[in-house]
């Protein structure tokens, strides 16, 4: 299996890019999300904070829940302030509480509070078609 590198482009400051549901697929999404990043000319350091949420979130669904995963990556700008929002949106839980794919046990259970400790606002937003996990980091 390879994991899906095609972005669909809805507008210059808004990338969304499918998450095939195999392991491999975090670091090869991380490749490309290093590159729109690159485009977006950001800081190196707001960048390598956002690659790291974009790969706890990305993880988060892929071990833990059920396809499909999107990943959304958007500029915002709203009341004097600019911000990178990642938006991770899969298809809710696995069944039975067990993972959709299996985790190394040596490293689990951290990522949610890494993105909280990243991000200047971050949240979970569940609905119809599943949940949504989101983070804003500040950009200058």
């Amino acid at each position: 299996m390879t994991a899906q590198l095609d972005a669909v482009v809805p507008g210059a400051d808004d990338h969304v890019c499918p998450l095939s549901h195999i392991p491999e697929a975090v670091s090869v999404l991380r490749r490309r999300v290093r590159t729109i990043l690159a485009d977006w000319n950001l800081a190196p350091e707001l960048a390598e904070d956002a690659l790291l949420v974009v790969s706890e979130l990305t993880t988060n669904a892929v071990v833990h829940a059920l396809p499909p995963a999107v990943l959304r990556l958007s500029r915002v700008g709203a009341e004097g302030r600019n911000a990178l929002r990642v938006e991770v949106t899969d298809a809710g839980p696995a069944a039975h509480g067990r993972p959709a794919v299996e985790p190394c046990a040596d490293e689990h259970g951290r990522g949610l509070g890494i993105v909280t400790a990243l991000a200047a606002e971050c949240g979970t937003h569940v609905h119809a078609g599943g949940i949504t996990r989101w983070a804003e980091l500040p950009a200058a």
